[in-house]
């Protein structure tokens, strides 16, 4: 094959150049530092540019922004009130400074460590019986081959999260309570009626069952977007291979859904101590203070009902921080694990 001849003077092309230090025509690669080769960085857009690009996104945000300063980022200054005896009528700027007071108060007080404790087994029993229960039901969702029978079942396990927890309770006094429908059914029959709505050893089971009727449906959502986004190629491919129903469900879904489940597990461990307050407050009377009394409603009649205030900001101070250490530790365990967790250090 002849090479090209240059005239005097003509400048050697790319290729020409390449071919001269031993390439074959293609451009000469940038070594990096490790001694090896590297594509050219790619250069940094400036601040200015992101944003005359991405206006119309950081707009949207803007709503989101406006709703967390007020309601989350703004109320939480009023925590200052934790380190004073706080008046409404004095203000904070009005009312005296008295230091760790009231936590030395807090944590000397009874009350309070039998409200987080009913607080702990009421959130580790609803982490045990009821954080599997949306996953499976989802699984059993996915599965369903009519598109219009999907609809309609999702439809059906969605609607009770819509009931207040007012209709919630009311339903489950008219079925499992003294004067319900088993009761009455059992008195019909010659037997001793239920008192399963102030059983006081049936708390854990009321409330459990509460929270699973309700909101079980709705915490499938997650789970079924997740499903979605599994790719289908690899259930036909184990099928072919001979993989049954099971195993499929064990090698391909559940591994599908572990970034979604560690990283709601997490959340969920965060906001272990948050069980909630109308439910256990509308059933405080009928099963006592002594298995239903939570922060929540510790807090409630610690600050609305003897209006000790400073006293209520102190135990929700310390449900925030102590929510924190267990977000942390619980994403750092899953860094260890392998999973991204809610984030990551870049």
């Amino acid at each position: 094959m002849t090479e090209r001849t240059m005239t005097k003077g003509e400048p050697p092309s790319p290729a020409d150049a390449s071919r001269g230090r031993g390439g074959r025509g293609r451009s000469p690669a940038v070594p990096d530092r490790r001694g090896g080769s590297a594509s050219p960085s790619r250069r940094r857009v400036p601040f200015g540019a992101r944003l005359r690009r991405d206006w119309q996104l950081l707009l949207m945000t803007v709503p989101a922004i406006g709703l967390l300063a007020v309601f989350h980022y703004t109320p939480t200054l009023g925590n200052i009130i934790a380190f004073q005896d706080y008046n409404p009528w004095d203000g904070v700027w009005g009312s005296p400074w008295v230091g760790l007071a009231h936590f030395e108060r807090l944590f000397t007080d009874p009350r309070f460590w039998s409200a987080a404790g009913n607080t702990l087994v009421i959130a580790a029993v609803q982490l045990v019986f009821f954080f599997p229960i949306p996953i499976a039901l989802a699984i059993l969702l996915d599965s369903v081959l009519s598109p219009r029978l999907r609809m309609v079942l999702q439809s059906i396990v969605y609607m009770p999260h819509f009931f207040s927890w007012v209709l919630v309770v009311t339903l489950f006094q008219q079925i499992l309570g003294g004067a319900g429908l088993f009761s009455q059914i059992l008195r019909q029959n010659g037997y001793a009626p239920l008192e399963v709505m102030s059983d006081p050893d049936a708390f854990l089971f009321v409330v459990t069952s509460q929270m699973v009727w309700k909101d079980a449906g709705w915490g499938t959502i997650i789970f079924l977007a997740a499903l979605a986004a599994v790719n289908q190629n690899l259930y036909e491919s184990a099928a072919v291979d001979g993989a049954g129903r099971w195993r499929r469900m064990w090698h391909i879904t559940l591994p599908g859904l572990r970034p979604v489940i560690v990283l709601l597990l997490i959340l969920k461990i965060g906001d272990i101590l948050n069980v909630g307050f109308e439910q256990f407050y509308l059933q405080r009377d009928a099963f006592g203070s002594g298995v239903s009394e939570v922060l929540d409603t510790f807090i409630y009649h610690q600050t609305l009902v003897t209006g000790n205030f400073s006293a209520g900001a102190v135990a929700g101070l310390v449900k925030g921080v102590v929510g924190l250490v267990l977000i942390v530790l619980a994403n750092k365990l899953a860094h260890k694990m392998g999973e991204n967790g809610i984030y990551r250090r870049a």
